[in-house]
Protein backbone atom coordinates (compact mmCIF):
# COMPACT_ATOMS: atom_id res chain seq x y z
CA UNK A 1 0.00 0.00 0.00
CA UNK A 2 2.82 2.43 0.87
CA UNK A 3 4.53 1.74 -2.47
CA UNK A 4 1.34 2.51 -4.37
CA UNK A 5 0.93 5.78 -2.49
CA UNK A 6 4.55 6.80 -3.15
CA UNK A 7 4.22 5.96 -6.85
CA UNK A 8 0.98 7.95 -7.02
CA UNK A 9 2.57 10.98 -5.40
CA UNK A 10 5.60 10.79 -7.71
CA UNK A 11 3.38 10.48 -10.80
CA UNK A 12 1.21 13.38 -9.65
CA UNK A 13 4.36 15.48 -9.24
CA UNK A 14 5.48 14.61 -12.74
CA UNK A 15 2.11 15.60 -14.21
CA UNK A 16 2.08 18.90 -12.34
CA UNK A 17 5.68 19.73 -13.23
CA UNK A 18 5.09 18.77 -16.87
CA UNK A 19 2.18 21.14 -17.28
CA UNK A 20 3.76 23.98 -15.32
CA UNK A 21 6.85 24.04 -17.52
CA UNK A 22 8.18 27.54 -18.12
CA UNK A 23 9.39 28.22 -21.63
CA UNK A 24 10.78 31.08 -23.70
CA UNK A 25 8.00 33.19 -25.21
CA UNK A 26 5.45 32.19 -22.59
CA UNK A 27 4.10 35.76 -22.73
CA UNK A 28 2.56 34.89 -26.14
CA UNK A 29 0.65 31.87 -24.81
CA UNK A 30 -2.62 33.81 -24.45
CA UNK A 31 -2.58 34.33 -28.24
CA UNK A 32 -2.13 30.61 -28.96
CA UNK A 33 -5.15 28.48 -29.85
CA UNK A 34 -3.09 25.27 -29.53
CA UNK A 35 -1.89 24.41 -26.02
CA UNK A 36 1.72 23.62 -25.23
CA UNK A 37 0.72 20.01 -24.46
CA UNK A 38 -1.05 19.63 -27.84
CA UNK A 39 1.92 21.11 -29.67
CA UNK A 40 4.33 18.81 -27.78
CA UNK A 41 2.30 15.76 -28.80
CA UNK A 42 2.35 16.86 -32.44
CA UNK A 43 6.09 17.56 -32.34
CA UNK A 44 6.92 14.20 -30.78
CA UNK A 45 4.71 12.40 -33.29
CA UNK A 46 6.63 14.17 -36.06
CA UNK A 47 10.06 13.37 -34.59
CA UNK A 48 10.11 11.07 -31.56
CA UNK A 49 12.77 11.74 -28.94
CA UNK A 50 13.53 13.86 -25.89
CA UNK A 51 12.51 17.53 -25.94
CA UNK A 52 15.50 19.66 -24.96
CA UNK A 53 14.16 23.15 -25.58
CA UNK A 54 10.78 24.83 -26.14
CA UNK A 55 10.01 28.30 -27.40
CA UNK A 56 6.83 30.11 -28.44
CA UNK A 57 7.82 32.73 -30.96
CA UNK A 58 6.49 35.16 -33.48
CA UNK A 59 8.04 34.17 -36.78
CA UNK A 60 7.17 34.42 -40.47
CA UNK A 61 5.30 31.47 -41.92
CA UNK A 62 1.99 29.91 -40.98
CA UNK A 63 -0.06 32.10 -38.66
CA UNK A 64 3.06 33.92 -37.48
CA UNK A 65 3.01 32.32 -34.03
CA UNK A 66 4.76 28.99 -33.53
CA UNK A 67 6.03 26.60 -30.95
CA UNK A 68 9.60 25.56 -31.68
CA UNK A 69 10.91 22.33 -30.16
CA UNK A 70 14.47 21.02 -30.17
CA UNK A 71 14.10 17.24 -29.99
CA UNK A 72 17.03 14.86 -29.54
CA UNK A 73 16.95 11.28 -30.76
CA UNK A 74 20.37 9.73 -30.24
CA UNK A 75 22.97 12.09 -31.70
CA UNK A 76 20.47 13.85 -33.97
CA UNK A 77 18.59 17.00 -32.92
CA UNK A 78 15.63 18.18 -34.98
CA UNK A 79 13.87 21.49 -34.77
CA UNK A 80 10.14 20.90 -35.09
CA UNK A 81 7.92 23.95 -35.50
CA UNK A 82 4.19 23.69 -34.76
CA UNK A 83 1.79 26.51 -35.65
CA UNK A 84 0.31 27.80 -32.38
CA UNK A 85 -2.99 28.72 -34.08
CA UNK A 86 -3.64 25.80 -36.45
CA UNK A 87 -1.54 23.00 -34.94
CA UNK A 88 0.07 22.22 -38.30
CA UNK A 89 3.72 21.21 -38.52
CA UNK A 90 5.66 24.07 -40.11
CA UNK A 91 9.19 22.71 -39.80
CA UNK A 92 10.97 19.42 -39.24
CA UNK A 93 14.66 19.79 -39.92
CA UNK A 94 18.03 18.83 -38.49
CA UNK A 95 19.12 21.53 -36.05
CA UNK A 96 22.67 22.52 -36.86
CA UNK A 97 22.90 24.71 -33.75
CA UNK A 98 23.73 27.88 -35.70
CA UNK A 99 20.71 29.88 -34.48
Amino acid sequence: MKKALVVGVVLAGLVVSGTAMAFKGEQFSKEAKVSLEQAKATALKTFPGQIEDVELEKEAGGSGLRYSFDIRNGKVVHEVGVDAITGKVLENSVDDGKD
